[in-house]
């Protein structure tokens, strides 16, 4: 596994969407729009620039996030996810290679 490392995340991301909370189906939707935004304002610091390379990230890194959470010490169990989950999922993948 490749570590994706927190900080990595704070340096390309904007904070509102590093720190939004995904909690409902709304939320999540908010944050869809976040990480839209995200990728036209600054497309550079997406590794994943197209549908086709997003969506081997997304597997790659929904196979691989509960490394994530170990090594950034989150309480987290992958293997229930939640809305949150779907959002980092996400989130990682703009930047898994």
């Amino acid at each position: 596994m490749k570590k994706l490392n927190e900080s990595i995340l704070k340096q390309i991301m904007t904070g509102r969407l590093l720190n939004f909370q995904v909690t409902d189906r709304q939320s999540f939707i908010e944050f869809i729009e976040l990480l839209h935004e995200d990728f036209h304002k600054s497309p550079q610091n997406w590794q994943n620039k197209n549908l086709d390379d997003f969506l081997e990230a997304i597997g790659r890194y929904a196979n691989d996030i509960q490394g994530y959470y170990d090594n950034t010490n989150k309480k987290v169990n992958a293997d229930q996810p939640t809305w949150q989950v779907f959002a980092d999922i996400l989130k990682g993948s703009t930047i898994y290679q």
